[in-house]
């Protein structure tokens, strides 16, 4: 620690820091535009000018940018003089002079940063009185509206779009005093993660262009914590709503897992919730109209046994509570046999114990990066763009001679320009990350696992070298090997996405043959959906074996949760399975194949309708809290319904049925492998000086007048018996606990620059730390353990061509294709071919081939990928038009259709 003095006050702070994060860190309100925690400071904004003085005995001072100076020993310093206020003020003042005054119509305004820095230095008259320059905006996709007449040059936008998410569309273009952000023509912008510039931008330059569409204002909207719904990773997010809809998602800071950024896909999949199709009331099928669905379900609960179908998107409650409906002898997992397989590879490498799960945080902090069988930026995008970090490691440790502070980010990129650590990309075809890659591997699954086994035989001799291997690939995995041991903190990241367990395994002995050398390597595994993790914790058995034991008779009524068989397997096999039952019991949000073959249909609610908890990736527990409730009084959490009929189908039909808690209680006693699953949030009798937490800000309005058509009065507000959360504005007005808070707001910090607040230090953990609790594997048990099996070489076959799922942030995830603006960014269905292949075939790019998948034919125009091996081919994973794939899968061409 050193001390330095602030308006002649001493404090005793954290070396290595800038001035300005120290203040932050101090509870001292300093404005600032340019600098980000996660960006550090390039000084282009001069908003946070401070006085420097040599000692104490200096009464003259020289004005210094707080985010410019580092902290040193007996500095000191005052935020209050006179000079540095009038600066700043003056500084805003000229900031502001073509700013429009539109706040009253802007989308920002009232959760504006620039509000807020303007008002912090006290300038609150313009004196400008001459005309304002002007732009021509642009159109950027359906995701950002851009009003650059808005901008104030802080140059936020760019050092993120370019220098952080690598993004190559958005740039700075500039004529003496006119400078604009944005394309060099209209267009969709193509980086992952663009929709991030809605909240780094510090003005109302690129706003949500879904919020918009129904415009509500940040203060209006009820909000709660929440989880993302569309890959493994578990960011946290805040999903606001406002007259019953979903309106918007944020992110929500935590430290360990997403930090201040979201993917594309979860900022703007949410709209599912809205979708005017949802399934919104219950239904009996024709033949049953004569029932209500009372005696409809009497008569299903006393017909004979039940077999229960889980799902991988629907909360560990609702699974369990399905699991106690049917019985654990009568429950699956709802998944294909060979991703149920795969998830429990992942879950015994977890118990194992021996290689360590990384969080996505310390992913940013790997020196040296192997990515096995994996396209990051479609499959788990947080992950990649956590990679566009950790290529920066090694030279930012290599620079540490020059004495340049990591937060001066301008001096740092010029001084490491384009040096990159070591990267090695091993997947089918090209990907995002290959650009940033030191070496890459387009091969076949088989191989690209036979790689991996050769990596892990030149780090431990004792591991087995795969036969016949090219010399060329196993020098590649010689030169990979020493790169890996070198390493301090080398990361090898592998997943489910080729459903190839052989990679899995080559993974895992990579990672356990560097821990021999006593160093920290980490293994980060991508797993398919938000619960993957928390439903293969549970070991049941797979949707196979579900088949299996309809055929032999003895159930009369399947009941499915939340999860679309036709995604899961061919179509024929799934219309077999649910013929074999006289009674099929769904439970879903949205309308699909699945709910189409229900003859009772139940209203499940989505995420933002109910609460819950998810296990991500690497076993981090954590839960999605409520944000409002549903119009329909038919809609209800999966785990509701279901904890009903269980207690009717025992003779008891309670007056209230049980809190969240008691099912997470009887979920722990039940299967000790979720122990401390119940501390991921505060229980719902949680009070602080016995207040609940406010979903509604504390300016919230309109309560009386939303409902004004139907009375005048102001209805009784929702009470809310699961969490410690209220839907009001009234309750606790100061910070709650990092799982519980639904907003970020300071007095003086309206917008979301204003988590620092909240932070136990600027950029750092939350106050009382991140949420979330990692789960233990040990008390699980598995029948198979970790042998390993070294494939043989991929062979082509000459009349079929072996299929590979590529997987699209955009598309291939079941809930976020209901989104209007994601569907828009969705691919068509395709084919893709090595040009030998597609010569072979006879067809050329554009060209439709007709190929049998399974037992069902496909029209795919043909897209060339000349890196793809041949013999193999690629097709989008899980597209809707493309559902009713058995993977693995096999193609045969019938025909070409030029």
């Amino acid at each position: 620690m050193v001390r330095i003095y602030i308006d002649q006050k001493p404090y005793d702070v954290k070396p290595g820091k800038n001035l300005l994060e120290t203040c932050l860190t101090l509870g001292l309100d300093l404005p600032y535009f340019c600098w980000h925690p996660a960006m550090g400071s390039v000084g282009a904004c001069r908003q946070c000018a401070v006085k420097l003085f040599k000692d104490e005995n200096d009464k003259t001072g020289r004005l210094a940018m707080a985010c410019m100076e580092g902290v040193r020993d007996n500095m000191y310093l005052s935020v209050n003089d006179t000079a540095a206020h009038d600066f700043r003020s003056q500084n805003i003042e000229w900031l502001m002079s073509n700013h429009p005054h539109d706040c009253a119509v802007c989308d920002e305004g009232g959760s504006c940063h620039l509000q807020d820095m303007t008002v912090m230095t006290g300038h609150a008259y313009r004196r400008f009185r001459y005309p304002k320059r002007t732009y021509q905006n642009q159109y950027l996709g359906p995701f950002l509206h851009h009003e650059m007449n808005r901008c104030i040059q802080c140059y936020r936008c760019v050092r993120f779009y370019k220098d952080y998410a690598g993004g190559k569309d958005l740039d700075v273009f500039a004529a003496h005093n006119h400078v604009y952000f944005g394309r060099e023509k209209d267009g969709v912008l193509e980086n992952e993660f663009s929709g991030n510039l809605a909240e780094v931008c510090p003005t109302g330059v690129f706003t949500d262009k879904t919020l918009r569409e129904h415009y509500t204002r940040k203060w209006d909207m009820t909000m709660a914590p929440s989880i993302c719904q569309h890959c493994s990773l578990g960011c946290n997010i805040i999903a606001g709503e406002r007259y019953g809809a979903l309106r918007q998602i944020t992110n929500r800071f935590n430290g360990e897992v997403n930090g201040y950024f979201i993917c594309d896909r979860g900022r703007y999949g949410y709209e599912f919730v809205n979708d005017p199709d949802r399934v919104r009331q219950p239904f009996v099928r024709a033949e049953n109209e004569g029932n209500n669905l009372f005696e409809s379900l009497n008569a299903i609960f006393t017909e004979g046994p039940m077999i229960g179908i889980g799902s991988p998107r629907a909360s560990l409650e609702a699974n369990f509570a399905l699991r106690r409906l049917v019985g654990e002898a009568n429950f699956y997992q709802g998944i294909p046999e060979d991703e149920a397989r795969l998830l429990d590879k992942v879950l015994a490498i977890r118990k194992n114990g021996n290689v360590y799960s990384p969080s996505l945080k310390e992913t940013e902090y790997a020196d040296v990066v192997l990515v096995l069988g994996e396209d990051p930026t479609n499959s788990a995008p947080r992950l990649a763009l956590a990679l566009r970090q950790a290529v920066r490691t090694k030279p930012l440790e290599d620079m540490a001679p020059s004495n340049i502070p990591l937060w001066h980010d301008a001096a740092v990129r010029e001084l490491i320009q384009d040096d990159k650590g070591a990267l090695f990309m091993a997947y089918p075809v090209h990907t995002k990350l290959d650009e940033l890659a030191s070496g890459t591997l387009h091969a076949a699954p088989e191989d690209i696992a036979r790689f991996g086994f050769a990596i892990a035989h030149y780090i431990d001799g004792n591991e087995a070298l795969p036969e016949s291997m090219e010399p060329q690939a196993l020098e590649s995995a010689r030169r990979m090997a020493d790169l890996l041991q070198k390493a301090k903190r080398p990361l090898i990241v592998s997943g489910t996405s080729l459903l190839n367990e052989a990679i899995i395994q080559a993974a895992y002995r990579i990672g356990r043959a560097l821990e021999k050398d006593d160093r920290k390597a980490g293994l980060c595994l991508v797993i398919p959906e938000c619960n993957s993790a928390g439903l293969a914790m549970m070991q049941a058995p797979s949707l196979r074996q579900a088949m299996k034991a309809a055929e032999t008779g003895g159930f009369t009524t399947a009941i499915i949760l939340e999860n679309d068989l036709y995604r899961r397997g061919e179509r024929s096999g799934v219309d077999r399975f649910l013929n074999a039952f006289k009674n099929i019991m769904v439970l879903d949000h949205i309308q699909n194949d699945t709910t189409s073959k229900a003859t009772i249909l139940l209203p499940a609610a989505t995420f933002a309708e109910g609460e819950g908890t998810l296990v991500n990736n690497e076993l981090r527990a954590q839960r999605f809290f409520q944000v409002f409730m549903p119009k329909n009084e038919h809609i209800r959490e999966s785990w509701r319904w279901l904890d009903e009929f269980r207690q009717f189908r025992e003779g008891t039909m309670p007056d209230e049925l049980r809190e969240l808690d008691n099912l997470l209680e009887e979920l722990v006693a039940s299967m000790p492998q979720f122990k401390g699953v119940e501390a991921a949030a505060p229980l719902s009798d949680f009070r602080i000086n016995g207040q609940r937490i406010p979903r509604e800000p504390h300016r919230f309005s309109g309560r009386t007048a939303m409902l004004a058509n139907v009375a005048v009065s102001e209805p009784k507000p929702p009470e809310d018996t699961d969490s410690p959360l209220s839907f009001t504005m009234e309750g606790y007005r100061g910070m709650p606990p990092a799982p519980l808070t639904p907003f970020y707001w300071s007095p003086g910090w309206n917008s979301g620059q204003s988590v620092h607040k909240y932070q136990s230090e600027a950029g750092g953990a939350l106050r009382g730390g991140d949420p979330g609790v990692r789960l233990s594997a040990e008390a699980l048990h598995f029948a198979n353990g970790l042998s390993t099996h070294i494939p043989p070489a991929f062979e082509r076959q000459e009349n079929e061509m072996t299929l590979v799922p590529l997987p699209h942030i955009f598309g291939s995830d079941e809930l976020s294709v209901h989104s209007p603006s994601v569907e828009s960014r969705s691919p068509r269905p395709y084919i893709a071919l090595n040009g030998l292949d597609a010569a072979r075939l006879q067809v050329a790019e554009g060209d439709v081939l007709q190929m049998q998948i399974g037992g069902q034919v496909y029209d795919l125009p043909v897209i060339r990928k000349d890196e793809i091996p041949q013999g193999l081919a690629g097709l989008p994973y899980n597209l809707p038009a493309l559902s009713g794939i058995a993977w693995p899968a096999k193609g045969v061409l019938t025909k070409a259709m030029l």
